[in-house]
């Protein structure tokens, strides 16, 4: 419980970074990847098992990564009206170099939930299991038309297939070992 409530400052202050950084994806992803740690703390310590922060640290990151990217996506969809009322944003930031940076944000995701179920299970079996979290997120780079008004909103919603296919990667980690 405390994990949680260790939320309500950042949950509160995410409203005011569009007007300090350039990467206010950034804090959502801190924001909203704290579900990780709670959930971390809540399975860990049911179960009697330490808490091993390793682990728990990675797949953290891995989550900040992830929404840094599929949040870059979404906001090249105001990139104009932002920059004239003076919003920051990573997409704005990044400019004409969006697709390498959300590239290099997904890797960062995939290396981070793989350094994780790595810890909890050394296995060849935990790289298979995320490629198709792999796949999708190429996919969403590779097909990425920052240009195109439509495109980036359906690469953007195509992320809650990614929180499946993790989830369910993360399944087949936890109950074949």
């Amino acid at each position: 419980q405390f994990v949680a409530l260790g939320s309500i400052a950042p949950v509160a202050a995410y409203p005011f970074m569009k007007r300090i950084t350039w990467w206010p994806q950034a804090w959502l992803g801190l924001v909203f990847s704290w579900g990780a740690p709670v959930a971390w703390v809540a399975v860990r310590s049911d179960a009697g098992l330490p808490l091993s922060l390793w682990p728990l640290g990675l797949l953290y990151a891995g989550c900040i990564a992830w929404v840094i990217g599929y949040d870059t996506i979404y906001a090249l969809q105001d990139v104009e009206d932002d920059a004239l009322v003076g919003i920051r944003s990573s997409a704005r930031r990044m400019g004409s170099r969006v697709k390498p940076g959300v590239a290099i944000f997904y890797s960062l995701a995939l290396a981070g939930w793989s350094g994780a179920f790595w810890l909890v299970r050394p296995d060849a079996l935990v790289l298979l299991a995320l490629l198709p979290a792999a796949l999708h997120l190429l996919w969403q780079v590779i097909t990425l038309d920052p240009a195109d008004g439509a495109n980036p909103l359906v690469r953007f919603r195509a992320n809650r297939t990614i929180g499946l296919l993790v989830a369910l990667a993360a399944l087949v980690v936890g109950t074949t070992a």
